[in-house]
């Protein structure tokens, strides 16, 4: 099992591309099933989870064609065509790697009337149900029935439209009713909706393909059932996640970074909690600049909430980056309640945090020191790359099959902005 090999204390400075944003992407490419029409995506990131969700839809009767993919570029261009539905079930061996893999569920009901879908895994950050996903479909008229690990939906005359007002906000029921309502009689209104940027994208990527959407980006989704979609052209939006996680590296190395292609009004509050850390985000013609303001970091309390509040997916992040802050931080997560298994790897390093309950207290120390440690999921993964290359010595990061999945060549695109870091195969 191969593992990454940091020689830390090299500020980063130069240009960084920031990839096709890896939760758009799969969210855009179950869209695909929706029309009998190609569906072509631009901008679409190289990591494990595309593969695995392309062999979902392969397995439904989707074919897939890769276009322009040369190894200088980073994005691909995907086109996938879904003219006949050959399988209504996802299986259990594909959706236990990827949760994601639920979002098949609100297409194939809606274009086939039939859905058969293995509860979904993922990373072991908490528990993450789907009850919001089917009490949803089960307002636009969907039967559903949990047996042997499989959800077993059906909709034999089609969706109806109806309103569903969701008790909190959950990004993947918002995607999937979205979806489904997209081809369901008549009117649907999604209230409390999650506004996330990649929900915004799904939302006009379903109108290049003729879908009637009003209220996006707003937590009242309005949607006209229509009897088809058609092909479209889209290119994925980049990937905000990425971005702020290389902010988080540009800052705690004190170096300097241009992240191109960046959008900084996708970050939402991440920007704010940055510019209170001590850290400077600046919009350039080509994405946006990172740098400290000027001399140490500073520590910050920060709560994760929906968007355009802080994201749980950059928690693990700044906790990293405020190791090395002057004074005390607070983190609390309130979405999932499993997401500090990276903090026993920090302490390895030298960080000085304490969890009590959903909080997690970072007093900010001197210097890390380089250490082996071990990744537990996508994010965690990568703050440990982010403390590593700020550290004294050598850190060894293992189990970085999670980074595979959400960070586009990683290690290339850090020894390109200064970094020591190389991928070494395992024992």
């Amino acid at each position: 099992m191969d593992k990454i090999i940091i020689r830390g204390g090299k500020p980063l400075a130069g240009r960084l591309p920031i990839s096709g944003a890896k939760n758009a992407a799969l969210t855009l490419m179950p869209a695909a099933i929706l029309t009998e029409e190609p569906l072509t995506l631009r901008n679409l990131p190289r990591l494990a989870d595309i593969d695995t969700f392309s062999h979902l839809l392969n397995q439904h009767g989707v074919s897939l064609t890769l276009e322009g993919s040369r190894p200088e570029e980073f994005g691909r261009v995907m086109t996938l065509k879904a003219g006949r539905i050959t399988s209504t079930v996802a299986p259990y061996d594909i959706v236990r790697k990827m949760r994601a893999s639920v979002l098949v569920l609100g297409p194939l009901l809606a274009r086939c009337g039939e859905a058969t879908v293995s509860l979904p895994g993922g990373c072991a950050i908490g528990t993450r149900p789907i009850d919001l996903h089917l009490k949803g479909l089960e307002h636009l008229g969907a039967r559903i029935e949990l047996t042997e690990g499989y959800v077993k939906a059906a909709a034999p005359d089609g969706l109806k439209g109806a309103v569903v007002r969701f008790p909190f906000v959950s990004v993947g029921a918002t995607e999937n009713l979205l979806m489904a309502a997209t081809l369901a009689h008549g009117e649907t209104v999604l209230e409390n909706a999650a506004r996330e940027p990649e929900i915004v994208d799904l939302a006009l990527c379903l109108q290049a393909m003729g879908a009637d959407i009003e209220g996006i980006g707003t937590e009242r989704l309005i949607i006209q059932g229509k009897t088809r979609l058609h092909g479209a052209t889209y290119a994925v939006m980049p990937d905000r996640i990425e971005a702020g996680s290389y902010a988080c590296a540009a800052a705690i190395t004190g170096g300097e970074l241009e992240l191109v292609g960046a959008r900084v009004d996708t970050l939402g509050s991440v920007i704010e909690a940055f510019d209170e850390a001590g850290v400077a985000i600046t919009t350039t013609r080509d994405g946006m600049k990172v740098a400290r303001k000027g001399g140490s970091l500073k520590g910050i309390s920060v709560t994760t909430a929906p968007y355009p509040g802080f994201p749980t997916d950059m928690q693990a992040q700044f906790m990293a980056m405020l190791t090395l802050a002057d004074g005390a931080s607070v983190l609390t997560e309130t979405i999932f309640e499993n997401r500090y298994m990276h903090v026993p790897e920090l302490a390895r390093m030298g960080a000085d945090i304490q969890v009590r309950g959903r909080s997690a207290f970072v007093r900010g120390v001197e210097y890390l020191t380089g250490a082996p440690v071990m990744a537990t999921d996508l994010r965690a993964s990568m703050s440990l790359v982010i403390a590593g290359l700020a550290a004294r010595g050598e850190t060894t990061v293992s189990r970085i099959y999670h980074l595979d999945r959400g960070y586009e060549r990683l290690e290339e695109k850090l020894q390109a902005v200064g970094a020591d870091i190389e991928r070494a195969g395992g024992e």
